[in-house]
């Protein structure tokens, strides 16, 4: 087998083996592997490093070295690691940036940067005292239509903003997969506010240049879980999809057998950790909404309501922002409808569908005027593009001066955290407070 150039300028290790962290192993092993060389894998379980291992030996690459978390520090110098990538459950980000950053190297994580303030705390201090960089995995940043929505923004055609309206819609198939892994424990994961919706709270943010002040929310579990699927006839006679004839028929299992992929990595491991990936949507142990209302008080003055559903019919998200001169609207409609069948499109039965077939309108309305529609480019593979210009971002060195960085990540977690706050509390939450400082 051949090595890559071993003059390569980056030398990176994952932490977090998972299926999120396949996209950066096949891009330092084959699209990226000129710009950056992957040295180490780090996890709980060896049977998903050995499957990220796999990818590594079909570039034509030797298998790399695998560490035990109790080993990431000795990893760090042993394998003389410059930037760390982390993909771990997201409770747990901050030890591996913090550790990171005090060895003397940068992260990049993905989002959201962490799951709780304490967590947030710590990385900012770690940054402060170390310099260190921290690149948080933002990849809707890099939609080319998200793009030109900023670009248009701060060309300054609508105005002075002073209102931004922002409903996403994850339909039966992805929203439900949020409630049968370990998203569905709020204590891992933050809940929705915080690991689904920090993308959202960051686009907005980055639009319109502002910084939350102030965060009013209601949220609730009215769908999933097991009283909801009694309620509403859904609930089915099963723990896991996997083996369970129970759930042959029902349209919201999981059924990883279906999927080499997903058998590798989560069925073949769970002797190793007992991680289970394909729970009931309508059982028990629940803990997070999935339906929630926000609204935002900024810095500018501006003002965001936000709603986030995960039970809807179709997949896709309308934004629209109001300024001083107009408005911009921009529906992308992702998938317009939800079938309950195993189609070509979607082989594995109860997993998200590939997005191949996104369709997008951008009207512009300037006061006194007709509409007027903007011809925008839907980009393809995951996540509008995104996820591709993301990594030619972070090992290419193609910037563009959009890499998110910690003080990015810390903006949208603490809208997501307040928002989180003020659902327990029933008041409104001030960013300050929640820090408690005086910003």
């Amino acid at each position: 087998m051949q090595h890559v150039n071993d003059t390569t300028p980056r030398r990176y290790a994952i932490v977090g083996t998972g299926s999120r962290a396949r996209m950066y192993t096949r891009a330092l092993t084959g699209t990226h592997r000129d710009q950056g060389r992957l040295v180490a894998l780090c996890d709980t379980n060896a049977t998903r490093m050995a499957v990220h291992n796999s990818i590594v030996t079909e570039a034509g690459l030797d298998p790399v070295p695998t560490y035990s978390p109790s080993d990431f520090t000795r990893m760090l110098k042993e394998e003389r690691v410059d930037e760390v990538i982390v993909c771990t459950v997201d409770r747990t980000h901050a030890d591996y940036v913090v550790a990171a950053l005090d060895a003397g190297l940068d992260a990049i994580t993905e989002k959201p940067m962490t799951a709780d303030l304490e967590g947030l705390r710590r990385i900012n201090e770690a940054q402060a005292r170390t310099g260190g960089r921290v690149t948080v995995g933002f990849n809707y940043r890099y939609n080319p239509v998200h793009r030109q929505l900023r670009d248009l923004i701060a060309s300054g055609v609508i105005g002075e903003v002073g209102s931004v309206h922002f409903e996403w819609l994850l339909d039966l198939r992805h929203g439900a997969d949020y409630f049968r892994r370990w998203h569905r424990d709020k204590t891992q994961s933050g809940g929705l506010l915080v690991h689904k919706a920090s993308h959202h709270f960051d686009l907005v943010n980055w639009w319109i240049g502002a910084r939350p002040t102030e965060v009013f929310a209601w949220g609730r579990l009215f769908f999933y879980g097991d009283e909801n699927g009694r309620r509403h006839g859904l609930a089915g006679d099963y723990e896991r999809g996997h083996g369970s004839p129970a759930a042959e028929a029902d349209p919201f299992a999981l059924h990883m057998g279906d999927s080499p992929d997903l058998t590798a990595l989560y069925l073949d491991a769970e002797h190793e950790d007992g991680y289970r990936r394909d729970l009931n949507v309508f059982g028990p142990g629940i803990t997070i909404e999935d339906d929630m209302s926000v609204l935002v008080g900024y810095d500018t003055g501006a003002r965001l309501s936000y709603h986030l559903v995960a039970y809807a019919p179709w997949e896709g998200y309308r934004i629209s922002i109001t300024g001083s001169r107009g408005r911009l609207e921009l529906d992308m409609t992702e998938f317009d409808h939800t079938s309950p069948h195993q189609d070509e499109s979607t082989p594995v039965r109860g997993m998200p569908a590939p997005k191949d077939h996104t369709s997008a309108r951008l009207l512009l309305r300037r006061h006194w005027q007709e509409p007027e529609e903007i011809p925008i480019a839907v980009g393809e593979g995951p996540h509008g593009g995104g996820d591709q210009v993301m990594l030619d971002s972070l090992f290419g060195g193609s910037d563009d001066g959009i890499r998110p960085d910690h003080a990015d990540g810390g903006n949208a977690l603490l809208t997501g955290l307040a928002a989180n706050a003020s659902i327990d509390s029933g008041t409104p939450v001030r960013i300050a407070d929640l820090l408690g400082t005086d910003r």
